[in-house]
C-alpha cells in the first residue's frame, strides 16, 4: 500500500470515528427534542420511541412549561448574568494577563500560579464558605453574582490569555508608547484588538458555563431571583417527587437554543483561540 493510500485510509477511519463520536453527543439532545412533544405519561415508559398519534401533544408541553416556570423573567435574568459576567471576566482577566506577562517579577509569578491553582480547586470544597462570605458582604443578588463568577472563571481565562499575550510583539506596544499612549490606551487600543481569537474562545467557554450553571445561582440567588436552570428545576418538580417530564424537556429545549446559536456563530474561532493560547504559551 502506497503512502497516499495509507493516508487516505487513516483519514477515512478518523472521519468515521469522529462521525460516531458526534452521533453519541447528539443523540441525547435529539431525545430531549423528541420527548418535548410527547405526553409526560409516555416519556418515562418509552423515552426512545418516536412521537405518534397517541403520544404526540404538539406544543402543549411548551405552553405548560412557560406558564408554570416564569421562563421569560428567568430568561432575561440569565441573559443579564451571562453577558455581564462574561464581559467582566474578559476585561479583568485580559488586563491581568497582560500585566503578568509584561511585568516579570516574583509577584506576578505568584499571581499566575494562584490563578492556575484556582483551576484545580473543586467548587464543592469552597461553596459553603463562599456562600457565607457572599451573604455577609451583600453580594447575593444579580449584580454581586457577576463578581463571584469572575472569581471562579478567572483561572482558565488568565491561563489562556497569558499564552496569547506572550506571542504579541513587544515592539508594537513600544511604538504605541512613543506615539503618546499611556498604559491603558496601549492595552485597549493596541493589545486588546489583537487578542480577538482568544477573547471569543474565552467568551464561548464562559458563556456556556454561566448560562447552564445551576448550583452557584441556586446557592447565591436562591429562589427569589431564579435563573433559567433553577426556574426549570423548581417549576417542573411537583409534590411527592413527581416531575412533569414533558414540560421539563420543553424548557430544556428553549434553554439550549440561545447558547447553541451563540456557539454555532462563533465556533470557527474556538480552535484558533485555544491553539494560540496553549501552544504559543
Amino acid at each position: 500500500m502506497t503512502l497516499s493510500k495509507q493516508k487516505t485510509c487513516s483519514n477515512t477511519i478518523a472521519f468515521a470515528f469522529l462521525c460516531l463520536l458526534s452521533a453519541i453527543f447528539l443523540v441525547p439532545i435529539l431525545l430531549v427534542l423528541l420527548n418535548s412533544f410527547k405526553s409526560r405519561f409516555y416519556i418515562s415508559s418509552s423515552p426512545f420511541a418516536m412521537p405518534n398519534s397517541e403520544t404526540f401533544v404538539g406544543f402543549e408541553n411548551y405552553l405548560n412549561g412557560l406558564s408554570s416556570s416564569g421562563f421569560f423573567i428567568s430568561f432575561i435574568r440569565s441573559v443579564w448574568v451571562s453577558i455581564a459576567s462574561v464581559l467582566v471576566i474578559i476585561v479583568c482577566t485580559s488586563m491581568a494577563s497582560w500585566f503578568i506577562v509584561r511585568v516579570k517579577n516574583k509577584f506576578t509569578k505568584a499571581i499566575y500560579f494562584l490563578f492556575a491553582f484556582s483551576m484545580i480547586v473543586p467548587f464543592q470544597m469552597v461553596m459553603y464558605t463562599m456562600t457565607f462570605i457572599v451573604n455577609r458582604i451583600s453580594f447575593d443578588n444579580v449584580f454581586g453574582i457577576v463578581f463571584v463568577y469572575l472569581g471562579f472563571g478567572a483561572g482558565l481565562s488568565v491561563f489562556m490569555f497569558t499564552g496569547f499575550v506572550k506571542a504579541v510583539p513587544l515592539e508594537i506596544e513600544e511604538a504605541a508608547e512613543i506615539d503618546g499612549c499611556n498604559p491603558l490606551q496601549t492595552f485597549f487600543l493596541v493589545v486588546f484588538p489583537i487578542l480577538k481569537p482568544t477573547i471569543i474562545t474565552v467568551s464561548i467557554l464562559n458563556s456556556m458555563w454561566v448560562w447552564n450553571d445551576y448550583l452557584l445561582p441556586y446557592l447565591i440567588l436562591g429562589t427569589d431571583h431564579k435563573t433559567v436552570p433553577v426556574a426549570i428545576q423548581i417549576a417542573m418538580q411537583g409534590a411527592y417527587g413527581a416531575t412533569d417530564y414533558g414540560g421539563f424537556m420543553a424548557m430544556l429545549v428553549l434553554a439550549i437554543i440561545p447558547i447553541v446559536i451563540f456557539y454555532i456563530a462563533s465556533q470557527k474561532y474556538i480552535i484558533k483561540g485555544v491553539i494560540s493560547g496553549a501552544v504559543k504559551g
